[in-house]
C-alpha cells in the first residue's frame, strides 16, 4: 500500500486503525494462503464425507464466503454453524474449521470442543486464545493469525482464505489458491481508484439508510457484508437481501408508505459477473419496482477474474464506503460499544 493511503486517512479519527487495515487486505489474504500452503497433518480427502464450519461475527461470515465460493465447486456439502453447538451427525468424517480471530470467541470454544469430543477432524484458523491450546492439545492443524494486526472484521480476509487454501491442499476445491491469487490482484487494483467514487457514494448515503441488495448466493453474501460494516463502522442502520429470495418476501413489504419511504432509503445494488440469467432478469424487476420506494438508486460493480476475485472486491469496495461514511459524519469507525456491552452482558460482567 502506497504512503499516500496512509496520507490519506490521516487526518480522520480511527483509534483502532480500521483504514490501514482495511488497505491491508490484499497483504492479508497472501499470508494466510501462504500460512495454509505450508500446513501439514490435515486429514486425507477420502476420510471425509462433509465439511462443517464453527464461527461467530467474522467467523461466521467467513464460513458463509466458503459455502459460496468454494460449495458449488466442492464434492461435499459445506454446512455453517453459528451456535455453541455443533450438528450431531459430527463424527471422524466430518472436517471442523473452527474459526475465531481471538480463539476465546465462547461459542466457537465450546462447539468445537464438542466437535472434537464426537471424532471431528478440527482445524483451526485463530489469533490464539483458549482455541489455540485447545488445537494444540488436540494435535490439530493450526493457522494462527496475528488479533494485534487488525480489528476481527478487517480481517476477515484471513479467516475466509485459509479454510479456502486447505480445501485447495486437500483437493476438494480445485484451483483455490489460483482464484485467491486472482482476488488478490483485483483488490490491489481497486485500492488504487476506490476512495473517490466510496467518498462520494458515502455522501449520498449519509443521512439515509441503506438497503443492499445483491444477486445469487455471491450478492448476497456482498451485501451482508456492505451491511455489516455500515453498521459497525458507521455506526447506522443497513438491512440486506439477496435476488431472487426477496422478489418472494421483502419485495411486498415496500408496498405502501412511498412518501415515507422515499425520504428515508436508499438502494444500493451489487452486481457481478457470475449472476445466473434469472438472476439478472429478477434485478432489473427489483429496480422497476423499487424506483418509486427509494430516494435513489446506486449501482456497484464487481471486476476481476473468477467469483472469489470478485466478492472480495464488492466486499473491499464496501468496507472502504463505510469508513467512509464514518468519516462523513464524524464518527470513529473502530469501536463498536454496542456490541462490547452485549458482550460484557452475556457473560456476567455487566456494569
Amino acid at each position: 500500500m502506497s504512503s499516500s493511503k496512509d496520507e490519506a486517512s490521516g487526518d480522520r479519527m480511527d483509534t483502532l486503525g480500521m483504514w490501514p487495515a482495511v488497505n491491508r487486505m490484499p497483504e492479508q489474504m497472501l499470508d494466510a494462503l501462504e500460512r495454509s500452503m505450508e500446513l501439514s497433518g490435515l486429514p486425507d480427502r477420502t476420510e471425509i464425507t462433509n465439511v462443517l464450519v464453527l464461527g461467530m461475527g467474522p467467523g461466521g461470515f467467513a464460513g458463509d464466503l466458503l459455502a459460496v465460493t468454494a460449495g458449488p465447486f466442492m464434492p461435499l456439502p459445506i454446512v455453517v454453524v453459528k451456535s455453541y453447538q455443533p450438528p450431531s451427525y459430527v463424527d471422524e468424517q466430518t472436517l471442523v474449521f473452527a474459526l475465531s480471530a481471538s480463539g476465546d470467541t465462547p461459542e466457537i470454544v465450546q462447539a468445537a470442543a464438542q466437535a472434537a469430543e464426537a471424532g471431528g477432524q478440527v482445524v483451526a484458523v485463530t489469533g490464539g486464545g483458549q482455541l489455540a491450546k485447545m488445537a494444540n492439545a488436540w494435535g490439530a492443524p493450526l493457522v494462527e493469525v496475528d488479533p494485534m494486526l487488525y480489528p476481527p472484521r478487517a480481517g476477515l480476509s484471513v479467516l475466509t482464505v485459509a479454510p479456502m487454501i486447505i480445501l485447495g491442499q486437500m483437493g476438494l476445491f480445485p484451483g483455490a489458491a489460483q482464484w485467491v491469487r486472482h482476488a488478490v490482484d483485483q483488490v490491489r487494483r481497486r485500492r488504487d481508484t476506490v476512495r473517490e467514487p466510496a467518498a462520494a457514494l458515502a455522501r449520498q448515503l449519509a443521512g439515509t439508510v441503506p438497503l443492499v441488495y445483491g444477486g445469487g448466493g455471491l450478492g448476497a453474501a456482498a451485501a451482508r457484508h456492505w451491511k455489516n460494516m455500515i453498521n459497525t463502522s458507521a455506526k447506522a442502520p443497513a438491512f440486506s437481501a439477496g435476488v431472487p429470495d426477496l422478489l418472494h418476501n421483502e419485495i411486498a413489504g415496500w408496498g405502501q408508505h412511498g412518501d415515507l419511504t422515499r425520504q428515508v432509503f436508499s438502494l444500493v445494488l451489487l452486481r457481478h459477473d457470475h449472476e445466473h440469467p434469472e438472476v439478472m432478469r429478477g434485478l432489473d424487476v427489483l429496480i422497476d419496482l423499487m424506483d418509486e420506494v427509494v430516494g435513489a438508486v446506486h449501482t456497484v460493480e464487481a471486476a476481476g477474474e473468477g467469483p472469489v476475485a470478485q466478492i472480495f472486491d464488492l466486499m473491499y469496495q464496501g468496507s472502504i464506503t463505510a469508513l467512509e461514511l464514518a468519516a462523513v459524519v464524524g464518527l470513529d469507525p473502530g469501536p463498536v460499544p454496542a456490541i462490547l456491552a452485549a458482550r460484557q452482558v452475556l457473560a456476567g460482567r455487566s456494569r
